[in-house]
């Protein structure tokens, strides 16, 4: 039975180049055939958002992601990612699911999740100084240890099959403490599933989708590279560094 989260295109490939290798992540240049499975994934956007409560061109947007995959059977199609989660925690089952496993450990990061919460409940309804001081610092131990253990179980695999955690990852890199949310990207959750299910990564894209940031470091519909302080320790490690580069883009 074929993955729900491998799309199928729509557009006739019959003139579209197929890349020899994959484009480097964190290059500028982006394959036609990334390209193509980008527009149709905005069409899917379009159609599928009002579901998600969720306007993109009103309220914050969201960098997407797809990877052209060449499958078993030789024939082509794209999987599809949100950087992070979609506003409200909304699942869209078409879309590659985050790496981390939320039921590991008897789902213990929602658990510790609610009591940070709790914790910050408590600093509200405090009216000695003292009190709030020593609250907020347990929340800080609390969270930081739990960002710690997120981390020990967040695993990725390369393409030799070897696995490891973020921090085993990002050990040795120039930054050796993993940013929060590093794994959630939609490059590396994609790489990720390509490899899981013996797929191989063909074109990779990522485009904002939503209102333009006022900085206008973000426009909707354009492409960007890969970011470099969550994401470039974790694809170098599953694509083996030397691999970025076979499609002689370098950054």
């Amino acid at each position: 039975m074929e993955n729900q989260q491998v799309f199928n295109f729509k557009t006739n490939l019959t003139a579209v180049f197929i890349p020899e290798k994959l484009n480097n992540p964190f290059g500028a240049f982006v394959p036609a055939f990334a390209k193509i499975a980008a527009k149709e994934l905005q069409e899917f956007i379009v159609a599928e958002s009002p579901n998600w409560g969720n306007d993109f061109l009103a309220h914050k947007g969201k960098m997407f992601g797809v990877l052209v995959v060449q499958k078993k059977d030789l024939s082509f199609g794209y999987l599809a990612a949100v950087s992070g989660k979609l506003p409200g925690n909304v699942n869209c089952k078409e879309f590659v699911p985050s790496v981390f496993d939320e039921s590991v450990g008897d789902f213990f990061i929602r658990k510790g999740m609610l009591e940070i919460t709790a914790i910050g409940l408590e600093i509200k309804a405090a009216t000695s100084t003292v009190t709030i001081n020593a609250l907020k610092e347990k929340r800080k131990i609390k969270s930081n240890g739990l960002q710690k253990r997120l981390f020990e179980n967040y695993y990725f695999s390369n393409l030799s099959g070897k696995t490891e955690n973020i921090l085993e990852i990002f050990k040795g890199s120039d930054n050796e403490s993993p940013p929060a949310a590093a794994g959630e990207c939609a490059a590396p959750k994609l790489l990720q599933f390509a490899l899981q299910e013996n797929l191989k990564p063909i074109a990779l894209g990522e485009f904002w989708w939503g209102i333009q940031h006022k900085n206008k470091e973000r426009i909707h519909q354009s492409f960007y590279p890969a970011c470099k302080n969550k994401c470039r320790p974790i694809l170098e490690y599953m694509l083996e560094n030397d691999s970025l580069y076979l499609a002689g883009v370098k950054p």
